[in-house]
C-alpha cells in the first residue's frame, strides 16, 4: 500500500477497531432502543453508498508497493557499497576531509530511514532480507560513527589555563613559616598573612573543544540518537570527556591521593596542596566544569525536557568533582592542628563560595548527588574550622614556659595570637558561620567567668553594630582572657617584681594597640580596648611603685631632722644616703637597661613619668641640703640622672661604674 498517508492508516485503523466493537455489542445485546436502532440504519445506509473496492484496486496497489519494494532493495545495495568502501579505509573519515564524513552521515542516515520504511510494509519473512541488510548496514556503521566520535572528542581538545587566572608560584613548594611557627619560637613574624584567593562569582566559559568539530559532533550524537544508538554514543562522550577533566586537574597540579595518603602527609607538604587545592578549585568549578557543561549543552541540547546533556555532565564530571572533594574530606577528618587553621579556613571559605555555582551546574535530579556531597564537604569542613579554632584556643590557654621571657617584652606567644587573630578577621564570614553552633555556651561561660566583663559602659554593640556580639567576637573576647591569664601565669616566673608588671604593662599594651589599629577594633570594641588601656596603665604604676618607691624614700627628710644629734652626724647621715641612693640607681641601671619597652611611645612614657619623679625628688633633695654636703659627694647631676634614665628599657645591659662626672 505504497503511498499511504500514515495519519489515514491511523484512521481506518481505529475505524475497523470501532465496528468490531459494535458487532461484539450486537451479539450480546438482542434487545435495543429505538435510538440505538436508528444510528444503526443511518450507519447501513452509508455504507450501502460507499463505493466498492475492485478486484482492480487491489492488484495496482500490489504491484505499487511491489516497485516500492525493489527500489528499496537498490538504495541499499548502493548505500551498501558506499559504507564498506568508507570502512576499508582504516584513516578517520573526518581527520582526511569533513566534507566527506557529512556524506557518511548522509549515507547512514538514509539507511536508517530505509529501515523505518521497511518495517512499516509489514513484510513476510520471506520477503525480510533487505531490512536484514540495511541493519547491518546501519550496525557496522554506528560502530564507526561511534569511533569517529571519540576520536574528534579526543584529538580536538583544548585544556589550558587562561593566563588571568594562572595561579601557579614557587611559593607553592616553599616553605609558610606563619602557617607552622610554634609557640615556642622566638623568631615568629609580626606578619602572618592569609593566601590572597581572590573571591568573587566570576565564571569564564572556554572551549574545551575546538568549536570547528562542533557541528559534527552533534550531527553525529543525533544520527547516533534517531538510530537508537544513543547509549553507545553517551558512553563515548562521557569516557572521552572523563579522562579530559582529569587531565584538568592534572594541569592545576592536583594529584590522586587517597584520603588514607593525605592523613599521612607532614605539615609542610600537605600545606603546600591545600594551598594548591583552593586555587584549583575555583579554577576547576568557574572555568573547566562551567565549560564542561556548556560543551554537552552544545552536543546533546539543551531542552528543559532532555536530559542527555546533564547525564553526561554529571557522570563526565563526577568523578573530578569527588577526587577534589575527598581531598577536603580527608583534611577534615584529620587532626585539629591549630597550625592549620588559616589553610583550613581557605577551603571552608571557597567551598562556601562555590556552592551556588555547584546548585547551579548540578541544577536537576541528575546532579543532587554531586549537590549534596559538595554541601557534606562544606559541613565537614566548617565543623572541622570549629574544632581547630577551639584547639587553638587550649594551645594558648595551656602553653607553658620553665623560665621568665628575657627582657619582660612581647611575649611571642602574645604575637604570635594577636597577628593570628589579625589574620582570622578576613574569615569574619565563614568564622561566624562555623562558630555559632558553640557561641551560645561560649557567651555564658565568658559572662560568668570573665573578670573585667562590668568595666567600662557596656555600649558597644550600640557602638560597634553587630559585629561586637558576633559568634568570633565571643570567641575572640574569650581567647583573649585566656591569653591574659596565660600572661599572668608567665609573670610570676621572675624573681624581679617590677620586671614581671613590666612584662604585664608590655604585654596588655600590645594587645590593646593590635585591636585599636586593626579590624579587631570593630569585633571587639572600643570598651574592650578602653579596659585594656586601664590594665597597663595599672601594671605601668604597679612598677613605678615597685622600683622606684623605696629609692625615692632614701631622697625624704625622714629622719634626717633629729634634735639629738650633731651637726657631724647629721653630714654623715646625709652623704649615708644620698650614696644609697647612687648605689640603688646605678643598680636599677644596670638591670634595668637589660629590661625592654618594644614599644617606643610607651617607652618615652614611662621614662618621662620616672624622670618627673626622680628628677624632682633629687633636685629638691640636693638643693636643701646643699651647705651640707660636699661637691666631692655629688656624684651625678640631675641632668646625668635624666640621661641615665632615657637609656633605660632598651634591651642592652649598660654600667655606671666606669662613669665620671666632667
Amino acid at each position: 500500500m505504497g503511498g499511504c498517508n500514515p495519519m489515514e492508516t491511523l484512521e481506518e485503523e481505529n475505524l475497523i477497531a470501532a465496528a468490531r466493537l459494535i458487532l461484539r455489542a450486537l451479539d450480546s445485546n438482542k434487545e435495543l432502543s429505538n435510538e440505538a436502532r436508528k444510528i444503526l440504519v443511518e450507519l447501513g445506509s452509508r455504507l450501502t453508498s460507499m463505493p466498492k473496492i475492485t478486484a482492480t484496486e487491489h492488484e495496482d496497489d500490489e504491484e505499487e508497493e511491489g516497485g516500492e519494494l525493489s527500489d528499496i532493495k537498490e538504495r541499499i545495495n548502493s548505500i551498501q557499497e558506499k559504507i564498506m568502501t568508507w570502512e576499508g579505509d582504516e584513516s578517520m573519515i573526518w581527520d582526511c576531509d569533513p566534507e566527506e564524513g557529512k556524506e557518511y552521515l548522509k549515507a547512514v542516515d538514509e539507511a536508517r530511514k530505509l529501515a523505518e520504511r521497511l518495517e512499516s510494509l509489514n513484510l513476510s519473512k520471506d520477503e525480510n532480507e533487505p531490512l536484514r541488510n540495511v541493519n547491518t548496514v546501519i550496525q557496522t556503521s554506528m560502530a564507526r560513527i561511534e569511533e569517529e566520535f571519540r576520536h574528534m572528542l579526543v584529538h580536538n581538545r583544548q585544556n589550558f589555563e587562561p593566563e588571568h587566572l594562572s595561579f601557579r608560584s614557587s611559593e607553592d613548594d616553599g616553605l609558610d613559616e606563619n602557617s607552622i611557627i610554634s609557640f615556642g619560637d622566638d623568631s615568629v613574624d609580626d606578619s602572618v598573612q592569609r593566601d590572597s584567593v581572590s573571591r568573587g562569582s566570576e565564571v569564564f566559559i572556554m572551549d574545551l573543544v575546538n568549536p570547528i568539530v562542533i557541528p559534527d559532533l552533534r550531527s553525529i550524537a543525533n544520527l547516533m540518537f534517531d538510530s537508537n544508538y544513543g547509549r553507545e554514543c553517551t558512553q563515548a562522550f562521557i569516557s572521552a570527556r572523563k579522562d579530559a577533566l582529569d587531565d584538568c586537574l592534572f594541569i592545576l597540579e592536583i594529584e590522586k591521593m587517597s584520603i588514607e595518603d593525605v592523613l599521612k602527609m607532614e605539615w609542610v607538604s600537605l600545606n603546600s596542596r591545600i594551598r594548591r587545592w583552593t586555587r584549583a578549585m575555583k579554577v576547576f568549578v568557574r572555568i573547566y566544569l562551567a565549560s564542561e557543561k556548556f560543551l554537552c549543552e552544545q552536543i546533546f541540547g539543551q531542552s528543559e525536557t532532555e536530559s542527555v546533556s546533564s547525564i553526561c555532565f554529571f557522570e563526565s564530571s563526577r568523578a573530578s568533582m569527588l577526587q577534589l572533594l575527598n581531598f577536603a574530606e580527608a583534611i577534615a577528618i584529620g587532626p585539629h592542628q591549630p597550625e592549620k587553621l588559616l589553610r583550613i579556613l581557605d577551603m571552608h571559605e571557597v567551598l562556601s563560595d562555590l556552592m551556588p555555582d555547584i546548585e547551579g551546574l548540578y541544577s536537576d535530579e541528575n546532579g543532587s548527588y554531586i549537590r549534596n556531597e559538595f554541601q557534606d564537604a562544606l559541613i565537614r569542613v566548617g565543623d572541622c574550622v570549629k574544632s581547630t579554632f577551639i584547639e587553638f584556643e587550649n594551645a594558648v590557654g595551656s602553653n607553658t614556659s620553665n623560665s621568665a621571657f628575657p627582657g619582660g617584652g612581647n611575649h611571642h606567644l602574645t604575637r604570635y595570637v594577636m597577628n593570628y587573630i589579625k589574620t582570622l578577621t578576613d574569615y569574619s564570614d565563614s568564622l561566624n558561620t562555623c562558630l555559632k553552633d558553640h557561641d551560645q555556651a561560649l557567651n555564658d561561660q565568658d559572662s560568668s567567668s570573665s573578670p573585667d566583663t562590668n568595666l567600662g559602659n557596656g555600649n558597644d554593640d550600640a557602638e560597634n553594630g553587630n559585629s561586637s556580639s558576633s559568634p568570633m567576637a565571643l570567641h575572640f573576647r574569650s581567647l583573649m582572657s585566656i591569653l591574659e591569664c596565660n600572661l599572668e601565669e608567665k609573670s610570676k616566673l621572675y624573681r624581679d617584681e617590677p620586671l614581671g608588671h613590666l612584662f604585664m604593662m608590655n604585654n596588655i599594651n600590645y594587645m590593646a594597640e593590635k585591636v585599636k589599629n586593626s579590624e579587631l577594633r570593630n569585633i571587639l570594641g572600643d570598651n574592650w580596648i578602653r579596659q585594656r588601656n586601664w590594665k597597663f596603665q595599672q601594671y605601668a604604676m604597679s612598677y613605678e611603685r615597685a622600683t622606684w618607691s623605696s629609692i625615692l624614700n632614701l631622697l625624704r627628710e625622714d629622719g634626717l631632722s633629729n634634735s639629738g644629734s650633731s651637726g657631724s652626724a647629721s653630714k654623715t647621715l646625709l652623704r649615708d644616703r644620698l650614696q644609697a641612693f647612687y648605689t640603688a640607681f646605678e643598680d636599677i641601671y644596670k638591670n634595668q637597661t637589660a629590661w625592654s619597652i618594644p614599644n617606643s611611645q610607651l617607652r618615652e612614657d614611662v621614662r618621662i613619668s620616672m624622670s618627673l619623679k626622680v628628677i624632682q625628688a633629687y633636685r629638691t633633695f640636693v638643693g636643701r641640703h646643699s651647705n651640707h654636703i660636699s661637691e666631692r659627694h655629688i656624684k651625678y647631676t640631675a641632668d646625668d640622672l635624666e640621661n641615665f634614665i632615657m637609656d633605660l628599657f632598651e634591651g642592652a645591659p649598660k654600667s655606671l661604674h666606669s662613669f665620671h662626672r666632667r
